[in-house]
């Protein structure tokens, strides 16, 4: 994707249970469902790597990062019915969630 109008949304998740394997399993599969979402180029649902330096945060449980081709497709992505869906039943599954957007640098 080396189409200038790439859109990165990358969202980090940190669980209200920490170390629950049980609401880490119904994220994940929340997330499955939300990739569906037309909208979304590529996905990948991650979770902390075992790299050790001072810069990397391994604080979070899972990370979903979606590329879109364009800011209105991300957009449309927020209102889509899908996504509003996956907020409702899994928002209490999460204490903590952080969004990392960007766009090619110019």
């Amino acid at each position: 994707m080396s189409n200038s109008n790439v859109f990165v949304h990358h969202v980090y998740f940190w669980l209200a249970n920490e170390g629950s394997k049980e609401d880490k399993k119904a994220l994940l599969a929340g997330l499955q469902k939300l990739s569906k979402v037309k909208t979304i180029k590529f996905f990948h649902i991650g979770e902390p790597a075992t790299t050790d330096r001072d810069v990397i945060d391994t604080s979070y449980d899972v990370s979903w990062l979606l590329f879109f081709d364009n800011k209105q497709d991300q957009d449309s992505y927020q209102v889509d019915p899908d996504h509003l869906q996956f907020v409702a039943e899994c928002k209490h599954l999460w204490k903590e969630v952080v969004v990392y957007d960007s766009v090619a640098a110019v």
